[in-house]
């Protein structure tokens, strides 16, 4: 008969496969204590582990050989182009918010739906289908909560979205100046 003999760190993989660990999370200090264990294991099936000790967070990703494939456990989702609009505005957001001297001390960024709303208007060209991104706001704004890029938080009668920093993990400042170069050119 085989023993069962779990890991230690078993618990904080499985949340790890399932998604972003925060430092909130009870498993936390598992990942932390446990980092290198876990890493090993998990190279063994092309998966990466990465800690964002600082900013609260660790997640992992697939290692790619090198054609650029991965071993497929996690599948590639299309996100379409209304949802990454607004992970790069919320993106820049987050830039300008950790540039702004006067946040120094803050670590958290919150925005509300309407706040969302306006940046959107701002980002978007003339001749783009505003009225339809609008009325579909807050499906893309749930959809990206579900994403793990922004964070619903219930005060009251009031509702407003923390941007978790996990969105420069996904959307980095290259990505972002190319994006909206590409805006540019669909503008003129």
């Amino acid at each position: 008969m085989m023993e069962n003999k779990r890991a230690p760190y078993a618990r904080a993989v499985v949340c790890l496969l399932k998604g972003i660990v925060n430092a909130s999370d009870r498993v936390w200090e598992d990942v932390l204590h446990y980092q290198t264990e876990i890493q090993k294991y998990l190279m063994q099936i092309g998966i990466e582990l990465i800690v964002k000790r600082e900013e609260g967070f660790a997640y992992i990703r697939q290692t790619t050989d090198e054609e650029g494939n991965t071993v497929g456990l996690v599948p590639r989702k299309q996100l379409g182009f209304e949802i990454s609009v607004i992970l790069v505005i919320l993106r820049q957001v987050l830039e300008d918010f950790d540039n702004n001297l006067d946040e120094l001390y803050a670590t958290e960024c919150y925005l509300t739906a309407d706040d969302i709303k306006e940046r959107v208007e701002l980002f978007l060209p003339e001749k783009f289908n505003r009225v339809r991104l609008l009325n579909e706001l807050d499906a893309y704004i749930a959809r990206i909560v579900q994403l793990g890029f922004l964070v619903e938080k219930r005060n009251e009668n009031r509702v407003s979205y923390q941007i978790h920093r996990i969105i420069k993990e996904k959307v980095t400042l290259d990505q972002l100046l190319e994006f909206k170069q590409e805006l540019e050119k669909y503008v003129e």
